[in-house]
């Protein structure tokens, strides 16, 4: 006899499986405000370690209530007194929230401190309310100059609930700006609303995995008689998508080829195709008779305007999670959607509107628990960042794309952007283009903003063994003020990510990554070991732009200032970095690492982003002159490709090891003496390696793609990761994953095209990957 077979997969942050449990983030310097009821219980997180926690707590009256928590006061702690009484516009919001809760700025008391200095990441206090309470929790945070590591991070608040049947759905996030309406749609209902232009529309998912249909016509239309809505064809061809993919246009179109609404921001970035919303037939398919459905919900709605009913509506299909396979066929899961994730439209037009929440309880759709959405629609009046959302780890809290210190600079030249691993980046520049920003820094200079690239501060007395157990190089043998390129790998030797380490002194080292992860990885690492080390997350207090080309040296000697104890700009190696100043003593503090991606003489510079346009105004001062472009990132795919440079999720992912990336030369399997992660998985692959990273030399004037198959005959022997059209070689190029019995110079393959069997494009195996200046010196200079 078997025991039945039961399902229990793990699945963070969704609230249908875990109602009682409630996540709340603290960010660096800043107040989180959380209610508690009798006997709920309270873990505060020290996530990172080393981090300073203060709390203050208010029962009913607005009264100081630590002892409901088991607390005493701390006359020291006044870390959130000073928030809550500065003149900032955030601090006015903390106090009018306040003040609703019945708590004035003469009532707050003292605030307690939760633990000591230097606590362990992960390190936690849990408390246990006695009474209702509203609770403030701090994470204190001071200024912190780019060659300073003492770096605030963030806590995690998780809150059990003792009573979780009085919380049918996760409360509510608040509003992002003054509300002109809202209502909550239980499963299987809708309702129409309407949206006068440039109001906005917000779609919340209350308690994650439920899909919302949406439709909108143009109200002037209806007004006339006639019904224009929203048109999947119209919109994916305006939008450049030959076939349906999920996730969510920029804009969404009628049939007239006018814009009805703008996407502004999407916590969760996996939707539908655009298809039809859930129709009467779909269950009749299955068996369920009469089932209630999105399109008969949406006909009844509209009813009221007019409007015909539909057996199926086309919709936007929020937080559907649907794919294209292989065979072309239409798949679907359970969503991606937590609670509280949304989608925030724009309306360009005057609009009837109507939302659903989807009643489909027998597939997994809804994560077979259909839950509520809530509409909010906001004033014309507001002014929201246009971002996306990502997350570190699927328990954490979504961050909404950023703008570096540098992005008043940017956006002054371009309106050309994409989120960039959460951040905004300019893809191209007005006046200049991939074409010229490429020769400008090739020919003269060219700057960067590359601040979406991760900094993790890493530090104490087991630093340099935690490196060097996480990081393929010899950590050991990193001087001070040293830079190094290293791989990290997973233990059986796929690649985690790529990056720079840069030793600031004996037990103080900046890991410089793409890989927000990295730094969990990292702690991960530290734990299991029982090291006494610190990762601390730096990113949003470090930007960084790359001054690159045969002139950057001359440029940056003009600017840099700095003292005796550091090396010169002009006397400054290659991977070498100082700490220096703007133009004088009083200048505001720097780093540069005579480091970038380009191929060319180059360096970084590294700044606090308070002090990111102060550099910037200097460097086009100075650099206009000699003739100084901006560069996108367009231009830097040409310029990484020529010089054999490699980008993660092209030439590398968790399943390449670092020989079949590119880069075995920063995995010293003989030299290195001490064990690190994945060494053994690695040496066996070395062993018996099956595929190498080559450059293509491309015959004629057709280009290759990321992802286009590579063939000898009939048989795909590799596969295109990077390609791009050299405009100082006069050709077309492109880095390849190849068999390894085909890696010799000289060899001849197809690329294929359309099929991979129609059409091939021939090409040769080059002598090296570095295509332009293979030996290097244009850097070395």
């Amino acid at each position: 006899m078997h025991a039945p077979v039961i399902s229990r997969p793990y699945e963070p942050a969704l609230f249908a499986r875990a109602a009682r449990l409630e996540r709340h983030r603290v960010a660096p310097g800043g107040l989180t405000v959380v209610e508690l009821a009798p006997d709920d219980q309270l873990e505060l997180i020290d996530v990172e370690g080393d981090q300073p926690a203060e709390l203050l707590a208010f029962d009913d009256q607005g009264r100081n209530a630590l002892a409901a928590l088991g607390l005493f006061a701390d006359p020291s702690a006044d870390y959130i007194a000073g928030l809550l009484a500065g003149h900032s516009a955030d601090s006015a919001r903390m106090r009018l929230g306040l003040a609703r809760c019945g708590i004035r700025g003469e009532t707050l008391g003292s605030a307690t401190r939760l633990w000591p200095a230097q606590t362990p990441a992960g390190h936690a206090r849990t408390l246990r309310a006695s009474a209702a309470l509203v609770v403030l929790v701090a994470a204190p945070a001071a200024p912190c100059a780019v060659d300073s590591q003492q770096r605030a991070s963030e806590l995690r608040l998780l809150i059990t609930r003792a009573n979780p049947r009085a919380l049918l759905t996760p409360a509510l996030p608040e509003p992002l700006g003054e509300v002109i309406d809202e209502f909550t749609l239980a499963p299987g209902t809708a309702r129409d609303y309407c949206v006068a232009p440039g109001q906005y529309i917000q779609v919340l998912d209350v308690a994650g995995r439920q899909c919302s249909d949406f439709v909108a016509l143009d109200r002037r239309g209806l007004d006339a008689g006639r019904e224009i809505e929203l048109d999947p064809t119209v919109t994916r061809t305006l939008n450049g998508s030959a076939y349906p993919g999920p996730g969510l246009f920029s804009r969404f179109y009628d049939r007239q080829m006018r814009p009805m609404l703008e996407v502004v921001r999407d916590t969760v970035g996996r939707h539908d195709t655009f298809g039809l919303a859930c129709a009467a037939r779909y269950y009749e398919s299955q068996g369920y008779f009469g089932h209630p459905n999105c399109s008969d919900n949406i006909s009844r709605t509209l009813a009221g305007h007019g409007v015909q009913a539909r057996p199926g509506w086309a919709a936007i299909n929020f937080f559907y999670n649907t794919a294209v396979d292989a065979h072309q066929q239409l798949t679907f899961d359970e969503p991606w959607s937590r609670p509280g994730d949304y989608v925030l439209l724009r309306a360009m037009t005057e609009l009837v509107c109507a939302s659903s929440s989807c009643p489909d309880d027998i597939d997994p759709a809804n994560g077979w628990q259909p839950s509520d959405i809530h509409i909010r629609v906001y004033s014309a009046q507001e002014r929201f960042s246009i971002a996306m959302a990502t997350r570190k780890t699927p328990d954490a809290e979504p961050v909404l794309t950023r703008q570096s210190g540098f992005h008043p600079g940017t956006s002054a030249l371009t309106g050309q952007f994409i989120d960039y691993r959460g951040w905004w980046t300019p893809t191209r520049y007005d006046g200049h283009g991939a074409i010229a920003e490429y020769h400008g820094c090739r020919e003269r200079v060219a700057v960067m903003d590359l601040s979406a690239l991760r900094k993790f501060e890493v530090l104490g007395p087991d630093a340099e063994a935690l490196l060097n157990y996480c990081l393929t190089r010899d950590v050991r043998k990193l001087a001070v003020g040293q830079v190094v390129y290293s791989a990290m790998c997973y233990e059986h030797g796929g690649m985690l990510d790529d990056g720079t380490l840069l030793r600031l002194g004996p037990d103080a080292f900046r890991w410089i990554c793409g890989e927000d992860y990295a730094g969990v990885w990292l702690r991960e690492q530290a734990q299991k070991l029982g090291m006494k080390v610190w990762i601390k997350s730096a990113s949003e207090q470090i930007h960084n732009i790359a001054v690159q080309g045969p002139l950057s040296r001359e440029l940056l000697s003009r600017m840099i200032w700095t003292p005796g104890t550091q090396p010169a700009l002009t006397a400054l190696g290659w991977f070498r970095f100082l700490t220096g100043r703007l133009d004088d003593y009083d200048g505001c503090p720097l780093m540069v690492s005579r480091t970038g991606y380009t191929g060319e003489l180059g360096y970084e510079i590294w700044c606090h982003p308070d002090d990111a346009m102060k550099v910037w105004n200097r460097l086009w001062q100075l650099g206009e002159p000699l003739g100084l472009v901006p560069l996108g990132l367009d231009a830097l795919d040409s310029l990484r490709i020529e010089a054999g440079l490699i980008f993660a999720g092209y030439e590398f992912c968790d399943q390449t090891d670092p020989f079949e990336a590119g880069i075995g030369f920063c995995v010293p399997l003989k030299s290195k003496q001490d064990d690190f992660i994945g060494r053994e998985a690695l040496l066996r692959r070395s062993a018996n390696p099956q595929r190498k990273l080559v450059c293509l030399q491309l015959e004629g004037n057709e280009q290759a793609h990321h992802g286009d198959c590579v063939h000898l005959g009939r048989a795909q022997i590799g596969v295109i990761t990077s390609a791009t059209r050299s405009p100082l070689l006069g050709a077309n190029i492109a880095l390849c994953r190849l068999d390894i019995g085909y890696c010799e110079p000289g060899t001849r393959v197809e690329i294929g095209k359309l099929d991979g069997q129609q059409k091939r494009i021939a090409a040769q195996v080059a002598a090296s990957t570095v295509a332009y200046d293979p030996d290097k010196t244009r850097v070395r200079a």
